[in-house]
């Protein structure tokens, strides 16, 4: 008999001990004896076989196996070989039929039950598994949308506690993960493996479906908030623009919900941490809608319990999106520039008139100023005391948002105009020398080339400082220069300036001071 055995073939062998193993948990199943320590003992020795992952197992036989001890699985907890055991299949095997038919009530088992996957980290592994393979099949997003609202339940209020915070610590780990791998391609690869980017964004997507679709069930939604208000994804997540973007619809979600303690998680947990107001406002890693999520998120908190006064302060520090969106019809951030100027929030007289001007460059601007106006008869006369001597347009301002603002107002008194870091072209030179009192003129990182160097220079003449670092002049344009006489500092730090046009600039400005051509901060 022993020779017997030692002539069948591993695959034999294995086909004897699934039928011993079978009758052992029939035996297991059908006792009247209760208790997880009669479950525990098939249990032990199925660990003790999956332990060295044999690879002449059969997909067949592991789908045999897994067969079998599943309705065990379904009343006690997999040790953590079996769960490496289940993860490899997953692995191996995504298309096959046990995944779906079999091992869905043992996941469903980890995620009602568990209650802290620090204490089992191979039980979070199999249900990351789990999902990477159903997200597989043909249809693989909606069969992870699905999966997730079957665990949910038909019911408006999901009966399991612990679930929804047991899938969402399983897609914050695995998207941890996903996002060390791609650091680990990039960087540290030193074997040069292969990077498949294709199956690595399939899965990117996969587990942010799983917050799109928790996000949706209105039961689960306060506690999602909470767990997302410190922002618990990885930098490298963040400044991912397919993570931020898949993600909007979570934030969306969040954002439109009437409950207080659910949109108000969008805000930071302290006044010096942001949160995801902040990271999609205008001009922030995640923002790629010129800002109109960013919006949807302030019109909700104008119109819930927030502390006014104390809100608008926090907002005051940085004004630029607010007229920048104001400048281009946005009422919320119109409203909001009212509000700041009712509560005296800016003190600064040149900030005012700036804002003045904003609100009186749109029809609905004009009206909600109107409104405002009746309410505080100083802003009246601010407006007629010949306007501010400084002026700072947002970052990505455009040559009609300039011309719309300076439409609207009076700048005769204008000295120093910033407009660093926007997308101002050469048609802005038409309004520029409609300032006669300018004296500081910063265009740094601007679109600005020759044709509107050669324009200010015809009429500017009171220019004293003149930023054109990392614009697009050129030494014909630059030539022109000669005529600001008042002309003492000068900044042409990565231009296409030539040393020859440098020398004779130097020779016709015996005005100048400075002229530099390296790197310097933007006044």
């Amino acid at each position: 008999m022993l020779r017997h055995q030692m002539l069948l073939s591993h695959t034999e062998r294995y086909d004897v001990l699934l039928k011993e193993l079978k009758s052992l948990v029939d035996l297991v199943l059908s006792t009247p004896l209760q208790g997880e320590d009669i479950i525990q003992i098939p249990l032990d020795i199925i660990s003790n076989i999956v332990t060295k992952k044999q690879s002449w197992i059969t997909c067949s036989s592991r789908e045999s196996l897994i067969t079998i001890i599943a309705p065990l699985l379904e009343r006690i907890s997999a040790s953590a070989e079996i769960c490496d055991f289940l993860c490899w299949h997953c692995k191996e095997s995504p298309h096959s039929y046990v995944i779906v038919e079999v091992l869905s009530p043992i996941i469903q088992r980890i995620l009602k039950h568990t209650v802290d996957f620090g204490k089992h980290p191979k039980s979070r592994l199999l249900v990351q598994s789990y999902i990477e393979a159903i997200n597989q099949k043909n249809d693989g997003i909606n069969a992870v949308k699905d999966f997730v609202r079957s665990v949910h339940g038909p019911v408006s209020s999901c009966p399991h506690p612990r679930l929804m915070h047991n899938l969402v610590s399983t897609s914050l780990a695995a998207l941890y993960s996903l996002f060390e791998e791609k650091k680990w391609s990039q960087g540290e690869n030193l074997n040069k493996t292969p990077f498949d980017t294709t199956a690595w964004e399939s899965r990117h997507l996969c587990f942010i479906t799983i917050f799109q679709t928790i996000v949706s069930f209105e039961d689960w939604r306060p506690s999602l908030a909470q767990l997302l208000q410190p922002i618990p994804f990885p930098q490298d997540a963040l400044t991912y623009a397919q993570f931020t973007k898949n993600f909007k619809v979570v934030i969306e979600n969040i954002c439109k919900d009437p409950r207080c303690e659910v949109h108000l998680a969008l805000l930071g947990i302290r006044d010096d941490k942001d949160g995801w107001f902040q990271l999609y406002c205008p001009g922030s890693i995640a923002c790629d809608d010129e800002g109109d999520l960013w919006s949807l998120m302030l019109k909700q908190f104008l119109e819930c319990c927030c502390r006014r006064k104390r809100f608008l302060q926090s907002l005051s520090k940085n004004l630029g999106p607010f007229v920048l969106r104001a400048l281009r019809e946005d009422e919320t951030c119109q409203q909001i520039l009212c509000a700041m100027m009712e509560f005296q929030i800016i003190e600064n007289k040149d900030v005012q008139f700036q804002i003045t001007s904003t609100l009186q460059s749109t029809s609905t601007g004009r009206k909600h100023y109107a409104v405002l106006c009746r309410k505080q008869i100083h802003l009246q006369e601010l407006q007629q005391k010949g306007g501010p001597r400084k002026l700072v347009l947002p970052p990505k301002s455009t040559d009609n948002d300039l011309s719309q603002l300076l439409s609207c107002g009076s700048f005769g008194n204008l000295e120093c105009l910033s407009l660093a870091f926007t997308n101002i072209t050469c048609t802005s030179a038409e309004q520029l020398i409609k300032l006669p009192s300018l004296r500081y003129l910063n265009l740094w990182s601007t679109q600005f080339g020759d044709s509107g160097v050669m324009l200010i220079s015809e009429h500017l003449h009171n220019l004293e400082v003149l930023n054109l670092c990392e614009t697009q002049v050129t030494d014909k344009g630059l030539t022109a220069l000669f005529t600001l006489k008042n002309l003492r500092k000068l900044n042409l730090n990565s231009t296409s300036l030539s040393s020859q046009t440098l020398e004779w600039l130097k020779k016709k400005l015996p005005t100048l001071e400075e002229c530099d051509v390296r790197y310097t901060d933007a006044w």
